[in-house]
C-alpha cells in the first residue's frame, strides 16, 4: 500500500489520451499516492461528437471504458467510468445547432438511455448528468432538470449512483428529493464539485484545504475529487493529477484521519459499493 497506509480516491477526474495527458496524468497520481480514480467521460463535443440521436454518444463511452482499462493497469489499485451527458450539452444543442430546449433535452435523456446500458457495477459504477451552472434561462432549466430526473429513474432501477454537474450552492434538498421520489437513495446522488458543506446529496468535495477542512470539520460521508480535464490549453485545469494524495497528506498531518477513512473508504462503500481497501489486499 501507498505512504498513507490507506485508499486514496479521486472521484471525479477526466483522463484524454487522445488529446492531454492520458495515461501519464494517471501514472503522476499514482507517483503521488493515489490508488483508485472515477473517470468520467468528457464532455461528447470535446472528443468531436455531435450527436443528433442517443446512439451517438456511443463512441465517447466506449472510448472512456478503454481509458478505464488502461488507467486500472498502471494503478495499485483500480479505476471505474461514471458514464453520461455533460449538461453543458444543451447549449451546445441550442446555441450551435438551433435545438429548442424540448427538444435539446429529448437527445440528452437518449443519451442517457444508453449510458445506463453500460452501468455493470464493475467497470461502470453509474451514471452522470445535472443541470446548467451557469447563468440559463427558465426552460432551459426545466429542460435540463428533466434529463437529470430521467438520470434519477435509471439510477433507481440499477441501483446505482448519479453524478451532477448542477450549480454552485451549499443546498440541494429538492434535488435529493427527486432522486428519493424516483426511487433513489439520496446517498446514491453526488454532486461534483461541492463545497465542504452541502445539504441533500453526497458532496465531492474540490481538494481545495479550505472545503476539506469544512467536511472534515463537520464529520458527514463526503468524497474527495481534483475535476482534472486533462486539456493541453489548460494544463493542470481544474486540480492537477497529484492534488487528491497530497490533500490526503495534509488532512493526515493536520489530525483528520477519520476524514480520510471517511472520504476514502466509508463513503465510496456506502454511494458506490466499492471496497477499496479490499483492492489492495
Amino acid at each position: 500500500m501507498n505512504d498513507f497506509e490507506t485508499p486514496v480516491l479521486d472521484n471525479h477526474i477526466h483522463i484524454d489520451p487522445d488529446n492531454g495527458r492520458g495515461i501519464e496524468a494517471v501514472e503522476e497520481f499514482a507517483r503521488a499516492g493515489g490508488t483508485h480514480l472515477i473517470v468520467i467521460n468528457k464532455p461528447s463535443w470535446h472528443l468531436g461528437v455531435e450527436a443528433d440521436d442517443g446512439e451517438d454518444f456511443r463512441p465517447v463511452f466506449e472510448r472512456t471504458l478503454e481509458v478505464v482499462a488502461e488507467a486500472s493497469e498502471v494503478l495499485e489499485g483500480r479505476a471505474w467510468a461514471m458514464l453520461g451527458v455533460h449538461p453543458g450539452c444543451i447549449s451546445q444543442l441550442i446555441g450551435g445547432r438551433g435545438y429548442n430546449p424540448q427538444g435539446a433535452s429529448e437527445l440528452m435523456q437518449e443519451g442517457i438511455d444508453v449510458a445506463a446500458e453500460y452501468v455493470d457495477g464493475d467497470a461502470v459504477l453509474g451514471l452522470k448528468s445535472g443541470r446548467p451552472h451557469w447563468d440559463a434561462p427558465e426552460d432551459v432549466r426545466e429542460a435540463s432538470n428533466a434529463v437529470m430526473r430521467r438520470a434519477f429513474e435509471h439510477g433507481a432501477d440499477l441501483e446505482c449512483a448519479v453524478q451532477l454537474h448542477a450549480e454552485d450552492t451549499e443546498d440541494m434538498t429538492e434535488v435529493a428529493e427527486w432522486a428519493e421520489e424516483a426511487g433513489m437513495p439520496r446517498k446514491r446522488v453526488v454532486k461534483h464539485f461541492a463545497r465542504g458543506r452541502l445539504e441533500g446529496p453526497t458532496p465531492s468535495v474540490t481538494s481545495r484545504e479550505e472545503e476539506l477542512e469544512r467536511a472534515a470539520e463537520r464529520g458527514d460521508p463526503f468524497l474527495m475529487e481534483t475535476d482534472f480535464i486533462d486539456d493541453p490549453d489548460r494544463p493542470g485545469a481544474v486540480l492537477g493529477p497529484k492534488t487528491v494524495p497530497k490533500r490526503v497528506s495534509w488532512l493526515l498531518e493536520n489530525g483528520y484521519e477519520a476524514a480520510v477513512r471517511t472520504a476514502h473508504v466509508e463513503t465510496p462503500t456506502d454511494v458506490y459499493g466499492i471496497d477499496l481497501e479490499a483492492d489492495l489486499e
